[in-house]
């Protein structure tokens, strides 16, 4: 392995030193014949960990690849990316999740590769899948994310099946009497303006407001995806205040985005949830803030060309995330005063990596610690090109936006990953 000194970086806790690399750790002292990396002017971020990715690979492979979303992970700074189950074939036994990893080894994948296992077989929200034996194999977060686990009998099964080895849920909170599948826009004067169906704010909160009572009785673990909506918020708040043990991620695309995006019926702004009304965004932003929320998570959902195409109720729902995400929290949080860096590293890399128990990842950078790393340029910006990306898709809803530019370099276990 190559060694490394990186001269002059800006730790957030700490201040200004320098970082020395050897064997893939982090020591004290520079190694022999280290080449050196001038870090003078950057912050050095703990690697990131996205908890919710959706890397298509197997089924989907024309819009994203291990190998692509990996890539795209690199250039923005993750090191590790939770990878989504609603795949073809579903990632439900141990088997599935070991032939993923197994891929992601021989595609050379450019960051850890963390399967998450699906709460029920094939995603049919009826039978639990094997939650223990995927456990046994190392999978500690389950989800049928895409759908709901709408049965609440299914969902207290299953938090109790995952208390017993402290596993976590991870809930896609959409009833589907209230939003179905055709449900695609914010339930206001949009949805009707656009003739397209609504997705009501009260489909998710009542969701999370059943689940976080299952999850206490069961004294089980519990996490809400991307959550929208001011009611999940105040749930969320009552719940943590009693104890429950919840967490919730909120994407990039609800901290910058709201529902005037889809005014013109532009489908690369159709997303699910939906992008909400403007005031709600303030609301995200404070809860992320106040630890209501607790990390960021891409939902990076690659989609080709063909699968955007036609209007707003028959287009796929998603957009990618990785390489902008950390852009995206430079100025939703950190430009409007609501965080520092020390606080970034605590959202998008210490929750995410100890969401599933993650070793050699979201570690401080200290020696002795994996040489697991992002450095960070706070001043550059640049204008996103959608066509200018290392993921198979281009369903970027950043396109033509000036955003931050980070990024210099993302470093793994002391093997670099990207480099601008």
């Amino acid at each position: 392995m190559n060694s490394y000194s990186i001269i002059g970086v800006h730790l957030p806790d700490t201040g200004t030193t320098d970082l020395f690399v050897q064997d893939g750790r982090l020591v004290a002292q520079a190694p022999l014949g280290a080449q050196r990396i001038d870090a003078e002017g950057l912050i050095a971020l703990p690697g990131l960990v996205d908890p919710h990715t959706h890397l298509r690979e197997p089924g989907g492979e024309t819009s994203e690849t291990i190998a692509t979303g990996t890539a795209a992970a690199a250039h923005g700074g993750y090191t590790a990316v939770l990878a989504m189950p609603n795949t073809n074939p579903a990632i439900d036994t141990p088997a599935k999740a070991d032939a993923l990893l197994r891929r992601a080894v021989l595609t050379g994948a450019r960051a850890q590769v963390v399967p998450i296992g699906a709460v029920t077989a094939d995603r049919d929200g009826q039978h639990l899948a094997d939650l223990a034996g995927m456990a046994d194999f190392g999978v500690r977060v389950f989800s049928d994310d895409g759908t709901c686990v709408a049965d609440p009998s299914v969902m207290r099964a299953a938090l109790h099946e995952v208390a017993r080895f402290d596993g976590v849920i991870a809930e896609h909170a959409q009833d589907p009497w209230l939003a179905g599948p055709d449900a695609c826009c914010s339930e206001d004067l949009m949805a009707a303006r656009l003739g397209v169906a609504p997705w009501p704010a009260v489909a998710e909160s009542v969701i999370v407001a059943r689940d976080v009572q299952l999850a206490q009785e069961a004294g089980a673990r519990l996490h809400i995806c991307h959550v929208s909506t001011p009611e999940s918020v105040e749930i969320l708040r009552w719940a943590k205040a009693r104890g429950v043990r919840v967490t919730a991620e909120v994407t990039p695309h609800h901290l910058l985005l709201d529902a005037q995006w889809l005014a013109g019926g532009d489908t690369t702004f159709k997303v699910n949830p939906p992008l909400r009304p403007p005031a709600d965004l303030d609301v995200l932003r404070d809860a992320l803030a106040q630890g209501i929320i607790d990390m960021v998570g891409t939902d990076h959902a690659p989609h080709c060309a063909a699968d955007k195409a036609g209007d707003l109720a028959s287009a796929l729902p998603g957009v990618t995330g990785l390489e902008q995400a950390l852009a995206v929290v430079m100025d939703t949080m950190l430009g409007t005063g609501r965080g520092t860096w020390s606080d970034v590293a605590r959202w998008m890399s210490y929750a995410p990596a100890a969401l599933a128990h993650l070793s050699g990842q979201g570690r401080p950078l200290t020696p002795g610690e994996p040489a697991t790393l992002v450095l960070v340029d706070p001043t550059r910006r640049a204008v996103v090109d959608r066509r200018v990306t290392a993921s198979a898709s281009q369903n970027n809803p950043y396109d033509g936006f000036e955003l931050p530019d980070p990024v210099v370099l993302t470093m793994r276990a002391g093997m670099i990953t990207y480099r601008r």
